[in-house]
Parts: structure tokens; sequence; C-alpha cells
């Protein structure tokens, strides 16, 4: 997969506006946050069974993993892997511009009010 396809991606959202529940920018800080949060938590789950599985089989220890030096191939792959996990984490933001260039959509606590409005 490429850095845009991954970008791409990473960026799809429901159709319409994003409801705020707090400023906007809480908001945002917030979901980048969590997103990190989220990413980092599944990461570091699926390492400690890593490592934990490869001592626990007499492969590597964890101080050979700490010693590890990536070859020009997994450091290049792991720049990718670094780039899709920024768009992902940063997609409320790529999400927030794409809402900019579509002003006719219609967030959903508008809808709300103008439904309640007709009581």
């Amino acid at each position: 997969m490429s850095i845009a396809d991954a970008i791409a991606e990473a960026g799809a959202k429901p159709a319409g506006k994003r409801p705020y529940f707090l400023d906007r920018e809480i908001e945002t800080v917030l979901a980048i946050t969590m997103a990190a949060v989220q990413e980092l938590s599944v990461s570091r789950q699926r390492v400690d069974t890593l490592e934990r599985l490869l001592e626990a089989k007499g492969v590597l220890t964890r101080a050979e993993i700490e010693a590890y030096a990536p070859d020009p191939q997994a450091a290049i792959e792991r720049a990718q892997s670094t780039q899709e996990y920024i768009a992902r984490v940063l997609r409320i933001i790529q999400q927030q511009n794409e809402a900019n260039d579509a002003p006719g959509d219609i967030a959903s606590e508008d809808v709300a009010i103008e439904i309640g409005a007709g009581d």
C-alpha cells in the first residue's frame, strides 16, 4: 500500500458534518490524543505478546530485541508505517479540512434543532 493510499484510507469518514459536543479545538486535540492512545495500546499488547512468545520458546531474549538495529529495507518499511500511523492519528484534521471544502453538509445537531423547532 502506498503512503497516499494509506492516508486516503485513514481519512475515510461517515457522510455529513461531524457533531461537536465540546469546543471544536478541544475535541480535535482529544480525538488526536485518543487515536494515539488506541494505536499505542494495541501496539504495546502485540509487542508484549511477541516478546513473551519469543522468550518462552528460547528464540530471542528481550535484551536481543532491545539491541536490534534495522537494515535499510526495514528502515524504509518502518518509515512508511510511521507515515500511515500519523495519518490515522491526525485524520480528524483531514476530515475538518474536507468539511470546510463541502459547505453543503449539514451537521446532525443542526438536523435535531430543525426537527425540534417544528414541535
